[in-house]
């Protein structure tokens, strides 16, 4: 895309999508980290659905890591893969505890180190902490990434570099949750809404 283009497209979306924040539910360290690892191939809006139950029983790394992998499957149970996310966050929780003290490692290194944790878990992670800026790329953001032209790329990884070297560090975090809020909301999978879609104008895949 030419320099004049991003600049349309970010102020877009910046009017579209005002406050760009994560939509699950998480007050520390802990529920982020958790919250991330059981949105993986699953809706924000369901692993809010089961994390109250679940941080209120486990309040910490330390509770989780003695928790019973059984116990933890009935709770989440609604969550895409439940049965082995309760035995990665169970592990996670462990590693934390052992290895960190109890306390959430902030290097990309620590937390790709973790059990259920790949590169877009971490990504988000430190993201969202602000201890790096990282460009997380999940499946909305790949398929509206790639719809807009801003990347062409058919690995995430490759997508991911792509776009990072499109626009500049301070703006990845915005970006990634503009794309995830238009990925759900305008550009679906499936029947994306072009013709009431504010980018249709300038995007290369518009139907309308």
């Amino acid at each position: 895309m030419k320099s004049l283009d991003k600049k349309k497209l970010i102020k877009i979306f910046a009017e579209l999508y005002p406050d760009p924040q994560s939509e699950l539910n998480f007050k520390n360290d802990y529920q982020l980290l958790i919250s991330v690892i059981l949105s993986a191939q699953c809706t924000d809006k369901k692993v809010n659905q089961v994390t109250p139950t679940l941080f209120k029983s486990y309040p910490n790394f330390k509770q989780l890591a003695l928790a019973k992998v059984n116990e933890v499957e009935n709770i989440i149970r609604a969550v895409n893969y439940y049965k082995t996310k309760s035995k990665n966050i169970i592990a996670t929780a462990k590693h934390v505890t052992e290895e960190h003290r109890g306390k959430l490692p902030v290097t990309r290194q620590a937390l790709e180190a973790l059990p259920g944790v790949g590169r877009k878990t971490a990504s988000v992670v430190l993201s969202e902490k602000g201890i790096e800026p990282a460009f997380p790329v999940d499946t909305h953001v790949f398929r509206v990434s790639k719809r807009l032209g801003l990347a062409e790329s058919d690995k995430r990884d490759k997508v991911e570099e792509e776009v990072k070297q499109a626009f500049t560090p301070s703006l990845w975090r915005e970006l990634h949750h503009w794309l995830i809020f238009h990925g759900r909301r305008v550009c679906k999978a499936n029947r994306p809404l072009c013709s009431s879609c504010a980018l249709n104008k300038m995007c290369p895949s518009s139907l309308s």
